[in-house]
């Protein structure tokens, strides 16, 4: 049975005449009875739903310029990265499969007057997968992965940025969905900053406050590489704070065992020398390596040296990681 949140927002949007919401509330009921397994009664929503819009082709336009205008808003992502992708060491993974358990069994938490945690901020160096993790949440929560377009959002005239980040989360209300904000200091900025306009101010405490109001199935992703920057008032509005470091020697042989594993063929080389080298780079750097390991081996095929190729592609990234150091 779909969720009492929603059911509200339905009878809501019924009797206001709100055929926007009242799409996008159904929709995030299929999604649900998707996740369930309920495949007849989503099919069943589904097919009333086309009935729907065919018996009302004159609202067509306007849904359609509302979909352009959260298009500059928004970008959808389609997940494809899951939890066996992903590095992370004991403590993060604890945190991330804990949260992805407490969604998975909200109804059991809601029949308790509890909540699932739903706001998560990610800090570190840029390259260590804070975009790919949140991609990862999304999948693992079988939804749909939005990224927010600050392009989009954020104005030039007075009033414009907060006037827009509030027609998006009216949309992303009615979304059973993860929202990442990448580079979140560029808009969460620390409120006490001379430097930054009243604006950009008054554009934090409507972000936070809009933030707040989200419901639970709305799962908050927001990555940053300068923790310094936010304010501190932001820190508050997450209930799960993570940060992603550079990876050690063992979450490195670990990824090359997963390579190994992934491409049936052996590197060559004891993983444990392979990892020393590519110790000091994150993650970004040694999907890069691997990425290339793997290109020259096919290029190579049917006789390949592969502990040629391995030699080659240390090599190339030792030249390139000392001319961006030098």
């Amino acid at each position: 049975m779909a969720r009492a949140d929603l059911l509200l927002k339905l009878v809501k949007a019924g009797t206001n005449g709100n055929q926007t919401l009242f799409k996008k509330v159904v929709e995030s009921i299929i999604a649900e009875e998707k996740s369930k397994q309920h495949h007849i009664v989503a099919e069943q929503l589904t097919d009333l739903l086309i009935k729907s819009k065919e018996a009302k082709p004159k609202n067509s336009s306007n849904n359609r310029l509302l979909d352009e205008k959260l298009d500059n808003f928004l970008y959808r992502i389609y997940p494809q990265k899951t939890l066996e992708d992903v590095i992370l060491d004991y403590n993060n993974s604890k945190v991330i499969q804990d949260l992805i358990q407490e969604h998975h069994r909200s109804d059991l938490l809601r029949s308790y007057n509890l909540e699932p945690r739903n706001r998560i901020l990610l800090a570190g160096p840029p390259g260590n997968g804070k975009t790919s993790l949140a991609e990862v949440i999304a999948q693992s929560l079988m939804i749909p992965f939005y990224v927010i377009r600050y392009d989009g959002i954020i104005g030039s005239y007075l009033g414009e940025t907060a006037t827009r980040l509030k027609a998006m989360f009216d949309f992303i209300r009615t979304q059973e969905c993860v929202l990442f904000f990448d580079e979140f200091d560029a808009i969460g900025k620390e409120r006490g900053d001379i430097h930054e306009t009243g604006e950009i101010k008054r554009v934090v405490s409507s972000l936070l406050l809009q933030i707040d109001r989200l419901p639970s199935y709305v799962v908050v992703v927001a990555a940053t590489n300068h923790a310094e920057l936010l304010d501190k008032a932001v820190w508050r509005r997450f209930q799960v704070r993570m940060e992603l470091k550079a990876p050690d020697k063992n979450m490195i042989e670990l990824w090359l065992k997963k390579f190994e594993q992934r491409v049936k063929y052996d590197l060559q080389y004891p993983i444990s020398r392979i990892a020393s080298k590519l110790e000091g780079h994150n993650f970004a750097e040694i999907e890069e390596f691997i990425l290339d390991v793997e290109r020259k081996y096919i290029l190579s095929l049917p006789e390949v040296d592969v502990k040629r190729v391995v030699d080659e592609c240390l090599g190339q990234m030792e030249q390139k990681y000392s001319l961006n150091n030098g």
